[in-house]
């Protein structure tokens, strides 16, 4: 009870201080604030790993009677992350806004909603009545939103943060629709009633709730075809916020997802395929995407569509595991997609950072114009590999112990597995190999073309690595990134309470399944590591022996060819070239060219923008058709004075007019009546 109080008092006392502050001192009571909340929430999160769950009762009003507070295992894993991406997110954060320090009342603005952010994405995990979860939705949806529109200058952030709050209230709707049904039938408010109402009613009606439920989370997670907002709304925020909307806010959506799964004991097998084929979707067409994206945080926005994707086939195994009682499936896709929850949050994050230090360097992040920015960004350079490897799913890092999970998972389920099961466990293995070899090319192309190379455009300024503040959360998250890639059974152990919880085995019986499977990824972890140590060496020893002064800087050979060296080289858009034209069927590409023709040819260009299919059918095109269908009543505004008259007296004759029809109609309607 007493952190309950605190965390409010921090949190109220930094919202009232800091528009009175300067700019520097409004980011550190922000950095202050978040880890003082974060260090109150993560005793109780901690404890709950360890089997002591937290149970408060807050005295609430007459509405919402009173306030239960729970943080169990399942709770403690989504707090411990985004406590961690939260107090990265707003180290790096600090350094980043130093651009706008000019912008006091929106710098204002930006560092208040930060913190109801973090603060309400804490009580979403927590709080377990409805009506009070529902009102910590609204406030984590209204603050992102305020993060994102940050540089509400440009018409471009306005459209992406309005299109991002009005998708946010669609899933809020949806999940009040289900709390309502809830309500409704059970007259109560408390999470426990959830699960009252799912043993009373049919398995069709459990089944239709957990539907419900699952779209609206899914709105907020970003799974195709409800992820219209998130490439939009990511390219358009600042770096640190694009790094916690993607690390934590979109997981808030698979945090839901996976408390209803544990609340509503529904028909398993059916809601397993159902999240499985959806998340093999999200996760192919993601990729697919980012491929062809020429800006780099719309890039990465499609590959939080990718990794949501490969969380979602994680839970659809758990859930298929549940149906078809095989345990070990329930325990392995419960597992890899709790840890990928955590393992994308860190690497994306990492690249989002990345991003925003190479836009703050050369202020752009068109993929199409850099080239050769590793030379003057080394460590920049270096981080954004080690991501791109990680979210790859290579060892020796994170990525790869996750995913490993998942498949392991497939492989155990295919042995006694019926025909349907079969079909969806192979197109789940075609879907995970499909979306990392993807995803390799993808990031081939990012790194090569963005650092490697020379350069491709003269900007103002030379290109120059961002400074140490900035580098000190990406250097943490790296940390993390390689211990998980080590001691990834560490971070097992600790999963196997949320896991027990969502699976409903408990945790002795659990141990004996993961031994065969804990044993292989322990000895992977030995493996990377070693792979590490003579990494080390071998670059210890080259540049102890290697003499420096040996190198030296020229133009590349142009093959006798005197030309510019920068148009001689790969573009982002060549190096896919044939990847796009065995992708255009199923992709919308935008294609503009002028060939090269003549004797003496004039200037040549080729231009390609690609467009996400299912936003063009489902949005872009209605809403050009509504606007099209308002444009006739545009005629009726024609500045014509007489116009206007006319319209006053048509309108003023019809409210005589009608009242005297209607009394018409029900006096001949009477007496037809009596007839």
């Amino acid at each position: 009870m007493n952190l309950v109080y605190a965390i409010l008092i921090v949190v109220f006392l930094s919202l009232a201080i800091i528009p009175f502050l300067n700019s520097k001192m409004k980011g550190i009571l922000t950095l202050a604030s978040v880890i003082s909340v974060s260090i109150l929430s993560s005793i109780p999160a901690i404890k709950a790993l360890t089997g002591e769950s937290t149970e408060l009762l807050l005295s609430g009003t007459i509405v919402t009677s009173t306030i239960p507070v729970r943080i169990d295992a399942l709770s403690a894993w989504f707090i411990l992350t985004i406590n961690f991406t939260f107090i990265t997110g707003i180290i790096y954060g600090i350094s980043y806004m130093q651009a706008y320090k000019k912008q006091k009342a929106n710098l204002s603005l930006h560092w208040i909603s930060y913190i109801l952010a973090h603060t309400a994405l804490v009580a979403i995990c927590s709080v377990q009545n409805s009506l009070v979860f529902l009102i910590a939705w609204e406030i984590m949806a209204l603050s992102a939103f305020l993060l994102v529109i940050f540089e509400s200058y440009s018409a471009k952030t306005l459209k992406a943060g309005i299109n991002y709050l009005i998708q946010s209230h669609i899933s809020i709707l949806l999940l009040t629709l289900g709390f309502i049904w809830i309500f409704y039938k059970t007259g109560s408010f408390d999470f426990n009633a959830i699960r009252d109402f799912a043993n009373s009613t049919t398995a069709f009606g459990g089944l239709v709730l957990m539907i419900c439920f699952f779209m609206g989370f899914a709105i907020k997670a970003g799974f195709v075809p409800f992820h219209t907002w998130l490439p939009l709304a990511h390219p358009a925020a600042p770096a640190h916020i694009s790094g916690i909307m993607s690390g934590v806010i979109i997981k808030i959506g698979i945090y839901g997802i996976l408390r209803m799964l544990f609340l509503i004991r529904t028909d398993y097998l059916a809601i397993g395929y159902f999240i499985l084929f959806i998340s093999i979707v999200s996760g192919v067409y993601g990729v697919m995407l980012a491929i062809l994206q020429h800006n780099l945080k719309r890039l990465l926005a499609y590959h939080s569509i990718e990794n949501i994707g490969i969380i979602g086939i994680g839970i659809g195994l758990g859930c298929i595991g549940l149906g078809t009682e095989n345990n070990l499936l329930s325990i392995l896709g419960f597992s890899g997609a709790l840890l990928h929850t955590l393992n994308h949050s860190l690497f994306k994050s990492l690249l989002f950072y990345s991003a925003g230090n190479i836009y703050q360097s050369v202020h752009t992040v068109n993929i199409e114009q850099l080239g050769g920015v590793g030379k003057n960004m080394k460590q920049t350079a270096f981080l954004f590999l080690i991501a791109s490897l990680a979210i790859c799913g290579l060892p020796p890092f994170n990525g790869f112990v996750s995913e490993f999970i998942i498949y392991s998972g497939i492989f155990n389920g295919i042995h006694d597995a019926t025909f349907l099961n079969l079909m969806f466990l192979i197109f789940s293995i075609f879907g995970l190999v499909l979306i990392g070899g993807l995803a390799i090319l993808c990031f081939t192309k990012a790194f090569g073309t963005i650092f490697l190379g020379s350069p491709r455009h003269s900007f103002h300024q030379k290109p120059k690595e961002s400074n140490f503040a900035k580098r000190i959360p990406m250097y943490l998250i790296v940390v993390l990134i390689i211990t998980i890639g080590i001691f990834p059974t560490a971070f097992l152990k600790a999963l196997s309470l949320p896991v027990s919880q969502l699976s409903g085995i408990s945790t002795a019986d659990s141990i004996p399944l993961e031994t065969s499977v804990s044993k292989t990824i322990s000895q992977i972890g030995y493996v990377s590591l070693l792979f590490i140590v003579i990494a080390g060496v071998i670059f210890f020893i080259r540049k102890k022996f290697t003499v420096s002064n040996l190198y030296k800087t020229s133009s590349t050979w142009g093959c006798g060819y005197t030309g510019q060296v920068s148009k001689m080289q790969y573009t982002a858009s060549s190096f896919v070239r044939n990847y796009r034209k065995l992708a255009e069927p199923v992709l919308y590409v935008h294609k503009f060219k002028k060939e090269v023709n003549g004797i003496f040819p004039g200037k040549a260009w080729h231009e390609t923008h690609p467009k996400d299919k299912i936003e063009e059918l489902f949005i872009s095109s209605p809403i050009r058709q509504f606007k099209h269908f308002l444009n006739f009543f545009g005629k009726l505004q024609s500045g014509n004075p007489q116009m206007y008259i006319l319209y006053g007296t048509v309108f003023i004759t019809l409210l005589i007019a009608v009242p005297q029809v209607y009394e018409i109609i029900k006096t001949l309607l009477k007496f037809l009546n009596n007839l």
